[in-house]
This record gives C-alpha cells, structure tokens and sequence, in this order.
C-alpha cells in the first residue's frame, strides 16, 4: 500500500513528506511482546537516511508510542532504474551511510572514517589503514556493506578489504592509541559484547533499588565533618543529578551549579524569602530559602552572583512561580566551575582573521570585547574583527583592547561584494543585433558545471527579430535525477532513459549554434555547463554571449527582481511550463525580442553600441547577487577607505544588505588586504558551482589571500540537495582545492574560523536570533566558536602536518604582520572653528550683563561671569556657546522660545549669552532702573539655595521702581566641574514645529555636508530576548514533533547570551554632530541612513555617537511640545510669555487645589488639584507627589520636577522620609547639586563634593571612604542612605528651566482659559475624540463613568487610557463654562482647533475615520469655494466614501445634496 494510504494523518516536515509520496509499505512487524516495530518501505527513489530517521521519530510519537511500543525501526529497500551502479548509489548514500555508522554502529564508524572506498564496476574496494580499528573491525565494516548494496538495494557487489602499505608515524601511533581508548570506552558504555544471566538481570534492579535505599537512609543518619558546607546538612556528589533531569516526578535532589541571579523578597515577622537561580550551564533551577532578617548577612556571604554551590532539597511545582523550583533545601555545599576550559597550549600561535561580534546584523552573539579577551587570553598575537557589512564594533574592540600592549585588534569586514565589472557583451564580435542569435536554456541535475549533468537542451533561432528554428532535445545524464530535480522540471529518469547522452547532443546543439551569439536568462549558469561539456569532448567554445537579466538590469532597473518569471509577467511574455529548458528557452526569446526594441529606442543596434552605452545603473546595480569578501585595514589610509566603502554601501547601494561593488574597491584599495571569505565567497562558489579554471582563475587573482575553512563549517552543504557535496570528503577537496590554488597562483592560503560565537556551548545563542530571524535551519548550528591553535591544527590535519602549520599558523601569522597596529577611532578633539568666538562669546556675555546690571558691574556678577568665561575659552567650549548662542536668537527672532535641558542653565554666562533663561546666580533683587542689586541683605539670604522669585515684592530704594526677583543658586561647577574637567553638554528644548529650521540651520552656520545626525545603535533588549528564546522552544518543538517546556529563570538564562545583538540603527532626537571645515568625516566615521531607509535624506553618523562625542562636537537640538504651545498662547493672546509673573499667587494655588479654576474637585471627578493639562504636573503620579510634598513656593516646584525625573529619588527615597517626617521638600535630595552644595556647606572638600555628586547622579553610590568622610563632617545617616538609593538624577537647572514653562502654560490656563484649552487640544491631546468628547459635557460625563469602570477591572486598552486622559481635561473645560463649536467643513482645520464666537472648534483630525491628511485635503479645496455637493466634495478633496459618511453621520455636510445633478424640481 502507499504509506500515505497507510498513515494518512502522519504529520511530517513538507521538505521531508514529498520523500515519501511514492513510496509503499511492505509489511509491518511487532514482537511477541508488542514493545518492537519493524516497518519496511519500498522506493523506486534513495532517500537520506536523515529522513528515515525524522519518519521513525514522526511514527514512534505520533503513533506508535501511545501503544506501549519503546522501540521502532523503518527498514529501507529500494528498487532502482538500471542507471544506478554500485558508484552510482555510494556517491548519492554517502552521507546517509556516514550518519547510519554513526548512529548504530558505533565502532564499524570509527574503522569508516579513516577508509578509502574504491569501485570497480561491481567490486568494491575498502582499502583501511593499518592499526587497532582496522585490524579489529574490518570485517565488521564490510559485511556492513555487503548487506547494504544486496539485501537495501538489490545490488549483489563483490566488497573485499586491503591495507594502506606504509610506517607508521609517530603522530599515526599516538592516534591509533586514541582510537583505542575510544573503541574501548564505548565497548564499556555498552552491553552488546557481554549479556548478563537471565537471573542475574532479573534480580539487579531489585538489589540496585534496595541498595539505593539503604544508602539514601544511610546519608541523613551520619554526621559529616565536612568544612565545604555552607548551610545544612552534608550530602555526598553521587547524588547530585543534572538540572535537566528535574521534573514534575522528581523530589528530593542534589544539584550543583553557578548562581545567576538573587532576589530578595521582605515578608512579614522579619524574615525574607531568598530565591536564586542555579545553572549548571545545560538547564536552571531557582531555589528558595526563608531566612531571618538577622541572618541574612550570613546567607550573602555565599548565596552571591557567579558563585559555585551543591545544593540538596525537595523539588516541586511552585503555585506563585507556576514553575518547579525547590522550595525546600535541606543543605548547601561550596562548589567549584567544572566547565571545561579550553586552552591554547600551541608554541607558536594563531591568529585568527576572521570573526563576528554582537555588531553582525542579528548573526553573532559574542562581544567584542569578550573575543578580544580570550584570543588575548589564549595567547593569540592578534584578531581580525569582520562583521558583516559594519564596522560598529570597532569602538568597544578599542576599548577592550588599548591596555594590550601585546595584542593586535585588526580592523575589518566582511563586505557584500558585487561585481558591477560584468559586461553586457562578453566576447563581442561587431554583430548588429538584427543578425542571428540562439536563445537556449538548460535543465540539470544540479548546480555545478563539473558534477553535475544536463538533462535537456531547448533553445530558438532568431534572425532580423523573427524565430527561424528551434532546437530541443532530452539528455540522458548516465547518474539518477534528484528528486528535487523532478519535482522543479518533471523530468524523470523514465524520460531520459532512451535520449542520447551529452557526447552525441551537445555536437548537435553546437551545430544548430554555428556562429551565432547566444542569448540565456542567467547565461553564466547555461553557458558554463556547455563550456565545461564541451571542453570534456575536445571542442572550444568561442560565441558571442548574451544575458537577458543583465540588459534587462540596464533597460528596467525599477524592476524588484530579474528572475525569468518576474520578466514574463512585466513584458507581458507566455511561459506555459517554468523549468522546462524548451519552454523556458521560448519565452526567454520573446523576452529578448522585446528587449532589442527597446534597445533601439535607445539608439542601440549593434553589440558595440550595448558595450558602450549598457551600463547598469544604481537601481539595478543594488540588486545584484553579492558575495562575502573579508576587507581588512593594513593602515590609517586603509582605515579611512575602509570608512569610506561602508558609507557608499550604506548610502548608495543599500539593497537588503550594504554592498561594495568591486569598482568602488578597486579604487579604495589603499591600505585594504582582500580575503576571499567563506562559502558564500565567490572562489567558494565558483568551485561548488564547476566555473572553468579560467573563470576560477580569474577570480583568485583578484584576491590577496585565500581561505578555508573547517569541514563542519560548511556540513550545511551535504544537507543541501542542489549542491554536489555529498560528504565530508567532497568539502576537504573543496579546500584542497584551494590550496592548491594558493600554491600555483602565490597566493597565502589562512584556516579562518568564521567565527560566530566565543564557545561551543554559545551556539544556542545564535541559534535562536536566527530562529527569530526566520531561519529555518536554526536549530543545526555549525562549530563557528574561537578555536585554539591546536583545534584548528586538528581540523586540517588531512593536509598534512607541514601544510596544516602553514595554512593555520604561519600564513595567518603573516597577514596579521601586514596589518599595522591602528586606531578605529582619532584620538584627537576636533571642535569647529568659528573665527574670533573667543573675544565674541565674552563680549555678548560682558554686553548683557551691563545691560541688564548697569555700568559698574556687582562684584557677584564680575566675579562669576570672569571665572565662567575664563574656564570656558580656556577649556576650549566657547564655540559650543556660540554656536547654541546663533541657534537660540534665531528661533527667537522667528517668534519661537527656546527652553535649556541639561546643566547649562549653570553657567551665567549661557544666561548672558541667551542660551538660557535660568538665572542660576543667588537669589536677588535688582532694578532695571537705576541698577540697584541687593545680594546680601538678610531678606534675600533668607533665600540661598531657593529661588529668587520666592522674594516678597519690594520698592527700589532709590528710584521707587518695582525691583525684579532673579536667580536660582546653582553653582556654575555642576556644568563644568571645579577644574573644567567635566565635558560640558548643551542641551536645548525648541519648538517641535522649528527643530527641523534649526537643524537646517547648523548648515548655514557651519556649511553644507559638516553636519550629521548623531547615530543610534538598536540593540535586543531582555524582554525582547526573553520572547525570542520562547520561540525558539516554541518552533522547536513544532519541528521536532516533542513538546519542549523550560523553566522561566532558563528562558532568562538563555536570553541573557541573546541581549545587546545589532538590530538595527536610528538617529539621536535632536543630536546634530558638526565636523570641522577642512576634516573629512571618514577619518572618525562612516556615515549611513538611519534604518537603511534609502528613501531618506537624513544621514546618521556609523557609529553611536557615545562613540565619538570626545572626538566631536555634539549639539542636542530637540523638539519639545511646550514652546509650540507657548507660541500658539502667544499668537492668540499676544501676551509676551517673559513678561508672565514667577510669583503670581493664582498660579502657586493650582498646585494645592482648583479654586483658581472657579470650578470644585467633584465637579471634575475628585481631582483635588488644578494642574491637569499643565506640563511636568499633569499627571495623576505627578499630582500625588504635589499633595504630598504640599509645595508653597516656586523653588519647592522645582524641587518636584528634580524628583519626578529622577529614578529611585522620589519612590522608596524621598517620599518615605518626607512620610516619616525625617525630611521635608525643602531638606530631601531632590536634585545633583544639592549633593554638591551640601556636602560644601558641611565643610567638605569642594572637589570630593563634585564627584560624589557625578557618582551618586549616576547611579553607582558612595564608596565606604566617602560614607566615612561624610559621617565625620555630620551628614545625618537618612542622607548618606538616600544618596546609595539613587539610579539616576536630574540637574537643577534643567528643572528650572521646566517648571519656568510649565508656570507660563499654567498662567494662560487661569487667565486665558479659551486660548489655552485650543491650544492644548491641538498640540498636547493625542487621543481626542470628537464624538465622544465635542458633542456635550452629557455624553463626555457617559464615557468617563464607563472608562473609569472599565479602568478598576483592567478592561480599559491602552489607547482608551489615552482618550481618558484628555477627556478628564475636556470634564474640566466644560465645567468652567467653555463649549465647542460644531465642525464647519469651510472654517475647519485639519490640524488645529480654532476659537469662533466664544467657542472651540475642533480640528478634521479628531474626527474617527477623518484624520489629519483627509482634513488637509478637505481644507485645500474649502479655499477654492462652495462646494457644490458631496460628491464635488469627494471629488475635488480627493476622499473616499468612507470620509463623506463620517462627516454626514457628524451633520457636518447639512444642506450639501448628494449629487451635482438637478432634477426638474430644483428648477
């Protein structure tokens, strides 16, 4: 019967199912006891022996296993066409005969492995080495294949064994003495050499149960004296079991391993749950103690990160973890690492030239900083970094290796090389291209010219643009046709079996050619074949070639791809039957007929013209096939021409991958050594492909270098049935063949590794990113780890001793040589220069303060803005002020504010110079009168460290004029540092509506193409790793048919190995990186688009701008939404917002309640407080924070805004100690430079106070030195524990400057409540709805409710939580009396709402089904008049039906008919 009659609802892999459509199932045999399955299979075609092992897996789950059944087997027989000969059926068994070896017969394999297997007709040869395995299990081997040909494939062979006749080497001895050791140690891992009596099996478990029994009661009663244990009682090794083994039936365990993680959880009566994780690198487990709080300390001094423990308790499944964990331990022993550590003992080492880091595009998992470490680590002199396509790492390999004084990082690539030299005439000969052309095409076996064999030949005569005659005829290839093969072409062997063979068909076709050139679709495929066909019969090819994809590349480079059937499609050609050569040839002949009409539309009739004139373009020319090449940097020059490929890559001929046409290496190739790379190398491919030896040779001479590989590097080939690789053996040729290469071209051969990851065990890393990228061989990674000199030695052996030293040691050694030891990054800064910024910066700054402080300078003013001025043009940062100085005035001048981020509001000299608004100089009266300043009264330094604007009002002294209430005391070192030691950043907020102006605008300042956009590098984060490690045992146990559980703390640990791998790039919000007149951006960075988007024109510095921020000058131009806000107040009020009051009363109050709003906290819900829709305090987490920190003043307000930014300031921090009472507002740490002025003011070394506050900032404590000095200068303990509780924390000044313009939002939402709800609803509310919230306060309230009771049973989506937010504003404006206006389809806009009559009119973009770029249509054509009806409106704005019924449903088209037509009673 056929086996899908047999088991129709056997799930299998479709690649492995199609195998088996043919085939039919004997007969079917069980044991007596029903526990062994025998299924016997005919075929009429082979089928790996990987797919009858996939079917017996597929048959033991899905089927037979629920049956009591623990062993199946699928016994194999086939029933080949004569074509098959003994050779025939090896050559095509190879691999599935290797990997049955291996599977089931174990020592036969290790005999196999070292075998020459020789034919002759039906005689087979195996000729064994001499020694232990041949001289013990030859003859096992070749009754092997005895039964294999006769009894599988019904092919009686002759198989007889011989020896290799030669001494014995030394090295041969010590591995025939291995071979022993292993044969011996499977020998005693196995029982099929020694059977136990009957009774003695029977009666073992029994006794082995009891014993086990006893030896467990024997365990818990003994005391051991044993000083490795930690906690608990003792247990000895044997019991320790692998992680992985635990499941739900386990119990009590033992296990040894590394702690990964600890997590402490408090608990009530003092105690706290310990959990942490243990990995023994194969599986993890968490484990949980209940520890006393006063033990605890005892407990950390072992249960700590990266320490070594045993540990024995009770397994069982956790209800709060929803995993098994062991909750019970009963003791814990110290452990040690016993991962193997593999150690490069080599006298003379390698080097390795070939090697990816996390940077490689989701392919390498290791950092490059690990890499370096342990090439360096295993003694390497040196290492070549060669990431696919970009050259990110390069900065962390600076780092990881400048303190190497005896190590190399060399400097790379491994580019996508395209060869843009082809021409679209090869061996012109001057024909017209109305002379006569033969349009072929073939079907073969296979790729490779040289193994693989023609099948059929079709091909069509074309003369003067007519078809003139057609040639087709089938080939018989004398070896059997894939079956993949059969399926692409349905050809059979049957259809070939009484066709002529390619000695007597390829004369013909060359007849039917004579001298006409030919045409083909991919023509260096077809004529190859012909070529190599040809040369084997004696005859010399010498037509003119053709190719339709490269013409068709040059006449409809707009095309997505060039494939034959992509062409048919477009030019509107007839293919009936795709991968039939007749078929294909015919179309291919219409295609090129069109393509010559469209050659002469272009003034093209010869092929010397098309030589001339057919150049592909860059559109095509992105699209072409690339192939990997490794480009290493030999110097500085070949650095910068390195750069400079990767950003023509990036910029010009990004297309899926970054590619360096080999045009534009020819002429960078300064300074650049060319390696030809792995299998995906065009010498690699030209050799797996059968290229003639002069199309290899060709390709060789453009290389500096060759290089091969190990064998399981490319195993992926055996599995690939298109490749002639069959074997093991099939890739060693490959190699030597390149080797062979090397020694008749010059060229030095290198063993490169390819590496992907730093160890073995990493490969499950790589495998799942690449399961996430969707590959689908994920799950069969190669051996791409960092190998030592010995390994690698090892993996070349079969070149022999002196050979293998060359290729591995000598050879690599002497590229590394050539490469100098080099940079990746200057180390010089390279500011931009604007003439005289020096003497101007201190001008405008000198000038200001006069004008604002009068003639005679106060000595507080003089003193700081000298010491200011001074240490920013010594320190080299004037033209950053002057550049942000420009940038400033003129979004000023064009009617935008700018508000300062950062510490620059620090510097009184950035607030001279207009950078800033923020006064950071003491607080202060002064008279814009008569220049009266008081600094010093008792009144005023009531106020030190708060703000000036707290100050009661007072009269000038001397002229009676009201005096102005300036400064915020922030000390100019928090920007600076005490010694200019600190890397200023100047930071600005302007307009989202003018960054693009301003950013625009550095080029005028600095010229066309000095700037660039401050790269970003996108990288997995945990979260994004946790989820692709799910999927990775998600789609494994889909392809593997076994359901596959891990525990959450594995998943984490295998993400862990995933996080930080390159996913994509972007750009800085608002960074703008300058490059200096006369530099060239290549000597620091390549240069790219962000996300490779080739449709946009902004381009991104390579590198993350981290990167390079020493080297150049960075400005941070971002767009913010509250100086458009301001804008928009200030347009509609004509208000000037520096004259709103800091002080004003009305304001102060909405931070407390809603009065000033005329309107009560029920009336809006219960909100408390009038701060909803005002900026930094509109929140309900920011609003919490107000009620309890109750602010009374403008500086308490700032305070705010420094927690509210800041990580662990506020929560468990601040708010607990103002809670307690410890503190207040106005004493916690709220900002850095309280820290700072502090510590000061406690007498603290100025300099020491600095940098416990740039510490503490940052997040990394205080060292138990300065905890002490702090303790002996009385810094209470509240504060020193505050200050280690700190993550993160925001600058004073950057506070300032947010509250300043959250005080002027605020301001407008009192006194101009019309103005400010129009202004919020168009630039703030990103989910306003019309319907729900314009139609009246009724309906809103209906929502609300609804929202807000979906919100407490967390119903509520994310966007609805959106739309809640700015309906609670809408709540607020209804209920101060404030309406909207109807949607006017001719007043409307489609971006903002307007005021009309009292009134807000909504805008076309918070309309569902609307929107924004609907609106603006609608708004263009309203300019142009009435509109007739709602279709001249749908025709005229351009919208759909959809669009028209909304605004109908809304009666925003009342009074418009539906139609333009009149009927007799519009008359």
């Amino acid at each position: 019967m056929r086996f899908n009659e047999v088991f129709p609802k056997l799930h299998l892999d479709p690649e492995v199912a199609m195998y088996f459509e043919n085939a039919e199932i004997s007969h079917i045999k069980k044991s007596t006891t029903g526990l062994n399955i025998r299924i016997y299979l005919e075929s009429n075609k082979i089928i790996p022996k990987k797919y009858i092992i996939e079917l017996e897996k597929a048959l033991f789950t899905q089927i037979f296993e629920k049956f009591g059944a623990n062993n199946l087997r699928v016994l194999d027989r086939y029933n080949l066409i004569n074509s098959y000969s003994p050779e025939n059926i090896y050559n095509e068994y190879k691999e599935s005969i290797r990997l049955e070896l291996e599977t089931y017969f174990s020592l036969a394999f290790i005999t196999y492995k070292d075998t020459d297997v020789i034919f002759d007709g039906d005689r087979l040869e195996l000729r064994l080495p001499r020694g232990f395995a041949a001289d013990n299990y030859g003859e096992e081997l070749r009754n092997y294949f005895s039964d294999l040909f006769l009894k599988r494939f019904r092919t009686p062979v002759d198989v007889y064994i011989t020896h290799k006749d030669r001494t014995l080497g030394k090295y041969e001895e010590i591995k025939n003495k291995a071979l022993e050791r292993e044969v011996n140690k499977i020998i005693s891992e196995t029982n099929i050499f020694e059977e136990k009596p009957k009774e003695e099996k029977e009666n073992a478990p029994v006794k082995e149960k009891a014993h086990a029994k006893k030896e467990e009661k024997k365990s818990y009663n003994i005391s051991y004296k044993n000083e490795d244990v930690l906690y608990g009682r003792d247990f000895p090794d044997e019991e320790i079991v692998p992680i992985r083994t635990i499941d739900e039936t386990t119990r009590t365990v033992a296990i040894s391993g590394m702690i990964r993680r600890i997590e402490k959880k408090p608990i009530k009566n003092d105690r706290t749950i310990l959990m942490f994780d243990i990995t023994d690198f194969t599986d993890t487990i968490t484990a949980d103690l209940f520890v006393i709080n006063e033990k605890l300390a005892e407990f950390d001094e072992f249960i700590k990160k990266g320490a070594f423990i045993k540990l024995k308790g009770d397994a069982s499944f956790n209800q709060f973890e929803q995993d098994i964990i062991i909750g019970r331990v009963y003791g814990i022993r110290s452990g040690t690492d016993t991962r193997e550590v593999r150690l490069d003992t080599a006298e003379v080492k390698r080097v390795e030239l070939h090697c990816h880091t996390k940077m490689s595009d989701m392919d390498g998992v290791s950092s490059a900083s690990d890499i370096i470490n342990k090439a360096h680590e295993f003694g390497h002199p040196a290492i070549a970094i060669t990431d696919h396509g970009v050259v990110q790492a390069f900065p962390e390999c600076l780092h990881a290796s400048e303190k190497m004084e005896d190590f190399k990082v060399i400097y790379g690539v491994e580019a996508y090389l395209i060869d843009d030299d082809k021409p679209l005439v090869r061996n012109g000969k001057g024909q017209s291209l109305n002379d006569e052309f033969v349009v072929f095409d073939i079907e073969t076996t296979g790729f490779s010219a040289h193994y693989d064999r023609i099948i059929e030949i079709g091909a069509v005569k074309i003369k003067d643009g007519k078809i003139t005659a057609r040639f087709s005829e089938f080939v018989n290839p004398k070896i059997p046709i894939p079956i993949k093969i059969e399926k692409l072409t349905s050809i059979n062997d049957g259809m070939v079996a009484n066709a002529d063979t390619i000695d007597k068909v390829l004369p013909r076709f060359l007849n039917f050619i004579g001298d006409a050139a030919v045409v083909a679709h991919n023509a260096e495929f077809d004529v190859s074949f012909i070529a190599d066909n040809a040369e084997r019969l004696g005859q010399k090819i010498d037509f003119t070639v053709l190719d339709t994809v490269l013409i068709a590349q040059y006449l409809m480079p707009g095309l997505k791809n060039f494939k034959l059937d992509t062409l048919v499609k477009h030019l509107g050609v007839v293919l009936n039957n795709h991968h039939r050569a007749v078929d294909d040839a015919e179309a291919t002949s219409h295609i090129f007929l069109k393509l010559i009409d469209m050659l002469n539309e272009r003034d093209i009739f010869t092929l010397d013209d098309l030589l001339k004139k057919g150049k592909i373009g860059p559109e095509a020319l992105r699209k072409l096939h690339p192939y990997h090449a490794v480009l290493l940097a030999t110097s500085i020059e070949g650095k910068n021409n390195l750069y400079r490929m990767i950003s023509a890559s990036h910029l010009e001929h990004f297309y899926r991958f970054p590619k360096i046409p080999k045009s534009l290496l020819k002429s960078h190739r300064e300074g650049i050594l060319v390696g030809s790379a792995c299998t995906s190398g065009e010498l690699f491919s030209a050799i797996l492909n059968g290229r003639n030896e002069q199309v290899i040779a060709n390709i060789v001479d453009f290389y500096d270098y060759l290089e091969i590989m190990p064998v399981g590097n490319s195993e992926y080939l055996i599995e690939d049935e298109n490749s002639f690789v069959k074997s093991e053996d099939d890739i060693r040729d490959i190699n030597r063949k390149i080797v062979d290469l090397g020694i008749e071209f010059n060229k030095p051969v290198c063993a490169t590794g390819d590496v992907h990851f730093l160890n073995p065990e990493d490969s499950i890393y790589r495998a799942v990113i690449q399961a996430g990228s969707g590959f689908k061989d994920f799950d069969r990674q190669p051996p791409l780890y960092l190998k030592t000199t010995d390994e690698m030695l090892k993996e070349f052996e079969y070149l022999g001793s002196e050979k293998a030293y060359e290729v591995v040691v000598k050879n690599t050694n002497m590229i590394a040589d050539m490469c100098e030891k080099i940079s990746p990054i200057r180390p010089d800064k390279c500011p931009p220069v604007i003439e005289n910024s020096d003497e101007t910066l201190r001008q405008i700054c000198i000038n200001k303060a006069h004008e604002m402080y009068g003639p005679v300078l106060p000595e507080e003013v003089s003193s700081r803005l000298d010491r200011e001025l001074n240490s920013i043009i010594s320190n080299g940062y004037s033209v950053m002020y002057i550049i942000a100085q420009q940038l400033v005035w003129k979004s000023n001048d064009d009617g935008y504010l700018v508000g300062s981020r950062g510490s620059v509001g620090s510097s009184f000299a950035a607030t001279m110079a207009g950078i800033t608004e923020v006064n950071p100089l003491s607080p202060h009266y002064l008279c814009d009168k008569c220049y009266y300043v008081d600094f010093k009264s008792e009144d005023v330094l009531k106020f030190a460290g708060g703000a000036g604007c707290d100050m009661p009002d007072k009269v000038c002294p001397k002229c009676g004029n009201k005096l102005q209430k300036l400064g915020f005391d922030i000390p100019f070192e928090t920007f600076l540092g005490f010694k200019g030691n600190k890397e200023p950043d100047i930071d600005l907020n302007f307009s989202n509506e003018y960054q693009g102006k301003a950013h625009a605008f550095t080029e005028v300042i600095f010229g066309k193409g000095q700037t660039f956009k401050a790269g970003t590098i996108g990288t997995v984060a945990e979260k994004t790793a946790f989820g692709l490690v799910k999927g990775y045992f998600e789609e494994l146990s889909e392809k593997t048919g076994t359901t596959i559980v891990k525990r959450k703390c594995e998943i984490e640990r295998i993400a862990s190995g995933c996080v930080d791998v390159r996913r994509t790039t972007g750009q800085h919000p608002g960074g703008i990186v300058v490059l200096p007149i006369g530099e060239e951006i290549h000597t620091f960075t390549p240069v790219q688009h962000p996300a490779n988007d080739m449709k946009s024109d902004i381009v991104t510095t390579h590198f993350d701008y981290h990167s390079i921020d020493h080297n150049l000058l960075k400005l941070d131009i971002l767009g913010h939404l509250d100086p458009t806000m301001i804008k928009y107040l200030q347009d509609m009020t004509g208000v000037d917002p520096l004259t709103i009051p800091l002080d004003s009363k009305e304001v102060m109050s909405l931070f407390a309640n809603t009065e000033a709003l005329g309107i009560k906290p029920e009336q809006i819900g219960g909100t408390e407080l009038g701060t909803l829709g005002v900026p930094e305090f509109g929140t309900d987490f920011a609003m919490g924070m107000l009620k309890e920190a109750k602010p009374t003043q403008f500086s308490d307000l700032v305070r705010i805004a420094g927690l509210a930014h800041g990580t662990d300031v506020w929560l468990g921090n601040a708010q607990k100690l103002i809670q307690e009472g410890t503190a207040t507002i106005s004493t916690a740490v709220c900002t850095r430079d309280d820290i700072m002025v502090y510590l000061i003011n406690k007498g603290m070394d100025s300099e020491l106070s600095f940098n416990i506050m740039e510490k503490v900032r940052k997040g990394k404590g205080l060292t138990p030195e300065w905890e002490e000095e702090m303790r002996t200068h009385d810094v209470p303990e509240w504060y020193i524990w505050s200050c280690n509780k700190i993550k993160y924390m925001f600058p004073k000044a950057h506070a300032a400057a947010y509250v300043m313009m959250a005080w002027r939002v605020a301001y407008f939402k009192i006194f101009y409540p019309l103005e400010y709800y129009c202004a919020y609803f168009s630039i703030r509310a990103n989910a306003f709805d019309y319907e729900k919230m314009a139609l009246g306060k009724d309906k809103l309230k209906y929502y609300i409710a609804d929202y807000k009771k979906r919100l407490e049973t967390k119903e509520l989506s994310n966007a609805e939580q959106d739309e809640l937010k700015d309906m609670r504003l809408v709540e607020e404006m209804y209920e101060r009396g404030l309406e909207f206006t109807p949607i006017d389809i001719y007043k409307a806009k489609a971006r903002t709402f307007q005021i009309f009559d009292g009134k807000i009119m909504p805008s076309f973009k918070v309309i569902d089904k609307v929107g924004e770029v609907a609106g603006e249509s609608i708004e263009i054509a309203a300019s142009n008049g009435k509109f007739l009806s709602k279709e001249d409106l749908r025709r005229r704005a351009k919208v759909g039906n959809t669009v028209i019924e909304k605004l109908d449903s809304i009666h925003a088209l009342d009074g418009l008919a539906d139609s333009n037509q009149l009927s007799l009673f519009d008359l």
